[in-house]
């Protein structure tokens, strides 16, 4: 199962190279992992590694390998396409809502508010946007609005893609300090390992210094140039779309993307549905506003026509490779992972870090869930009667452990542009090269990576 992913990981790496769609492959290995995983199913479940198979054994003895093929086949292929299935019906809704907007040229407004043409100036304006946009909606829905905003600003490739790759460092960074910023945040917020104002007060500093200081590399360090700025596309989109109009649609898409997290609270349901909500209405008003138009413009504006540009072949990449890193959950490889880092790194600053360096390669949603199933959340009473209530300590309701936790899985992500959703998100839209971003940005997110975890510390040492 390692073989096979290593082996579809370096095909993903290689895309260009090797002129194979990252998508496909993505799909080939979250299938073949599983029937790698279902050839070995005795050996495998027998070796007692998987969390889930061993739960479910003490609440059913005596089970035998059609059990097992049950248990895989039906119970956990299942369970983790849901887990799956609720990443890609968000970022299915999210997608569609920033098109809608796109497709009215919504983004007109705020693009005719930036008249800047340095290139630094751009980047410092577009960074801290999306470092404050990804608190309060959430790292991948600011991704896919920004560089949907920024198709709009710069038509070079080159500084597309430099500036895109500061928008997953800033989206990222800004998801770790918000409860509800990033996946990882939102599992550790309704967990209980955090509350809402501990993880603002004390992340928010270090997923600050850990975009500032890129964006301060690149400020002295970086050749001063202007940005080649697109030619205006509006024309021709003025005779049926007005002013009024792409306004509305502006702020009613934004509108839905906002409401998300309020969706969440007030419902608790998934925030996936909330999305789907806010497209169903954004599709309604849209049918209501182009109701008595020529059936040309209807047909352009028209929600089931903007659903053809939906970046498809995204979605299914996202769809193979989080089935793969499922995979080896299911089978205990990550569980595996934790308890080794556990036992023989045992600091807990550096096992963060390890984690936080894991989740550019492994998705950082099992990551995470694994160090919460490997830790107990410490009462006041654990810690009272423990001979070592210091370190129990780091694992209280906002404790070092878990804050440290979801600044490093939400930044770490970023030093490979396919370790988290915001980078999947950005290379689908705009199609950058895995190689071309491990040279130009890695080594800048790493820095950043390491300064915000200083700031941590550091923090963390003074108070």
């Amino acid at each position: 199962m390692i073989i096979l992913f290593v082996l579809g990981y370096v095909a993903i790496a290689l895309e260009h190279p090797i002129k194979i769609n990252k998508a496909a492959t993505a799909l080939i290995i979250g299938t073949l992992t599983w029937v790698a995983y279902m050839l070995g199913l005795p050996d495998i479940l027998n070796q007692g590694y998987s969390s889930a198979w061993n739960s479910f054994i003490l609440t059913n003895p005596g089970v035998g390998y059609k059990d097992m093929i049950k248990f895989v086949g039906e119970h956990e292929v299942l369970s983790h396409l849901a887990e799956t299935a609720t990443i890609i019906f968000f970022l299915l809704g999210a997608m569609t809502i920033v098109e809608i907007i796109d497709q009215h040229h919504g983004f007109k407004v705020i693009t005719d508010k930036i008249h800047t043409t340095g290139f630094t100036r751009l980047i410092w304006i577009i960074s801290i946007l999306t470092f404050f946009m990804s608190a309060i909606l959430d790292n991948l829905t600011t991704t896919i609005v920004m560089v949907a905003l920024l198709r709009k600003l710069v038509s070079d490739k080159e500084q597309k893609w430099f500036i895109a790759g500061l928008i997953i460092l800033a989206a990222n960074a800004g998801g770790a300090w918000s409860p509800i910023g990033d996946v990882t945040t939102i599992m550790l917020w309704i967990g209980g390992q955090v509350s809402t104002v501990n993880i603002i007060l004390k992340v928010f500093l270090p997923s600050l210094f850990s975009i500032m200081i890129p964006l301060l590399i690149i400020t002295f360090f970086y050749p001063k140039s202007d940005i080649v700025r697109p030619k205006d596309s509006f024309a021709d989109q003025r005779q049926f779309n007005t002013a009024a109009e792409r306004t509305g649609i502006l702020m009613l898409g934004v509108g839905c993307l906002l409401f998300v997290p309020v969706f969440k609270t007030l419902t608790h349901l998934p925030p996936y549905m909330g999305m789907l909500l806010g497209l169903g209405v954004l599709w309604v008003v849209t049918e209501i506003i182009h109701r008595g138009k020529p059936h040309e413009d209807r047909r352009k504006l028209s929600v089931a026509g903007i659903l053809a540009k939906v970046d498809v072949p995204t979605v299914l990449f996202f769809l193979g490779i989080l089935m793969a890193v499922a995979s080896l959950s299911s089978a205990g490889h990550l569980d595996l992972l934790s308890k080794w880092l556990d036992e023989k790194v045992g600091d807990i600053y550096v096992i963060n870090l390890i984690i936080g360096a894991l989740s550019s390669i492994v998705d950082n949603v099992p990551l995470v869930a694994g160090a919460m199933g490997m830790y107990d959340i410490a009462t006041p009473e654990m810690v009272s009667a423990a001979t070592d209530p210091t370190y129990l300590n780091f694992f209280v309701q906002d404790g070092l452990f878990w804050e440290f936790l979801a600044y490093c899985a939400g930044t770490g992500g970023s030093i490979l542009i396919i370790g988290s959703a915001a980078g999947v998100a950005a290379m689908g839209l705009e199609k950058i090269d895995f190689i071309w971003y491990l040279k130009k940005i890695s080594w800048l997110a790493i820095i950043g990576y390491l300064s915000g975890a200083a700031v941590y510390w550091l923090q963390a040492q003074i108070l």
